[in-house]
């Protein structure tokens, strides 16, 4: 009997490793930083989930930082300032991921399951290829090794299009969209989801909305840490999650109700 869940595609940093999405907003500041125009981690989380190349091209649009860069430089940043602080990135992408590549609990159980199940697994990413480099093998000896992995790059545009996630079910050989599953912990990523036709699942507490660390998460006053979690998932509703958990630990319980409610013939739409 074919599982009503076809596919679920999973996104990484946040999601399924690298929990508080450190490793991007690390190496974007250091990147910044050596060009004389250092940026807040704020501002480097403002536009997470999109293409680096893309996120580069927000940040220096950011008036505040336009002005830090004119005042290093000499002129507002342009098309070619965006193309060297990008090239200057995937070197320290690349270092700052493989630091932060340790799975998020319950992330090596959860594919295990769902290919036990019969339900394929995809991801797709911000990150280039080469950015993937030292990710991909580390991950896959803690377990997780996707059936299709896309990166930025490889599709005529990233998120929010839908480009990325269709390019995961036309590998995967998987359609309708409608049975299958966007995971991902930024808003960007839910409206890719959505775009796609797919059900959207956001992840509050392991991802860029609270951006933290599991240590400096539960020494949080718990009072603090509720509010930051339930911010984070206000912010992933409103980008169009269907649901929203804490981690990809609690994701079994709203795979079943998924599946249940594809198996009445609800679609993912609306």
């Amino acid at each position: 009997m074919t599982h009503p869940i076809k596919a679920v595609i999973f996104d990484w940093a946040g999601t399924v490793i690298d929990f508080g999405c450190l490793a991007p907003v690390q190496a974007l500041q250091a990147v910044f930083e050596a060009q004389g125009a250092a940026i807040t981690e704020a501002e480097a989380r403002a536009s997470m989930g999109l293409a680096k190349r893309d996120h580069v091209r927000e940040l220096l649009a950011i008036p505040r930082v336009a002005e830090a860069w004119t005042k290093a430089k000499g002129h507002a940043p342009t098309e070619a300032d965006g193309d060297l602080v990008y090239d200057g990135l995937p070197a320290l992408m690349r270092q700052a991921a493989a630091r932060r590549s340790q799975l998020i609990d319950g992330a090596a159980q959860m594919v295990a399951d769902l290919r036990a199940a019969g339900t394929r697994i995809g991801s797709c990413t911000g990150y280039t290829r080469e950015m993937m480099a030292d990710i991909l093998p580390l991950a896959a000896r803690q377990g997780y090794a996707p059936d299709a992995v896309v990166c930025a790059g490889e599709t005529a545009e990233g998120r929010p299009s839908p480009l990325m996630a269709w390019k995961v079910l036309v590998e995967l050989g998987i359609w309708p969209s409608s049975a299958c599953v966007k995971v991902d912990d930024a808003e960007v990523g839910m409206g890719e989801g959505r775009e796609a036709g797919m059900w959207c699942v956001g992840l509050a507490a392991s991802g860029n909305g609270v951006g933290l660390s599991p240590e400096a998460l539960a020494a949080l006053d718990p009072a603090d840490r509720a509010q930051r979690i339930a911010d984070a998932a206000e912010g992933l509703k409103a980008a169009g999650a269907h649901y929203v958990i804490d981690t990809v630990a609690d994701l079994p319980p709203v795979l079943e109700a998924i599946a249940g409610r594809i198996a009445a013939g609800e679609r993912p739409g609306g």
